[in-house]
C-alpha cells in the first residue's frame, strides 16, 4: 500500500469513528425512549 493510500484510509477511518459513535448513541437513545414510553403508566 502506498503512502497516499495509507493516508486516505486513515482519514476515512478517523472520520467514520464519530459517525459510528453518534449513530450508535442515537439508536440506543431512541430505543430506550420507545421502551420507556411503552412501559410508562397511563
Amino acid at each position: 500500500m502506498s503512502t497516499f493510500e495509507s493516508v486516505i484510509w486513515h482519514v476515512l477511518g478517523y472520520s467514520a469513528m464519530p459517525v459510528i459513535i453518534l449513530g450508535g448513541f442515537s439508536v440506543v437513545a431512541v430505543a430506550s425512549i420507545w421502551i420507556l414510553s411503552k412501559t410508562a403508566d397511563k
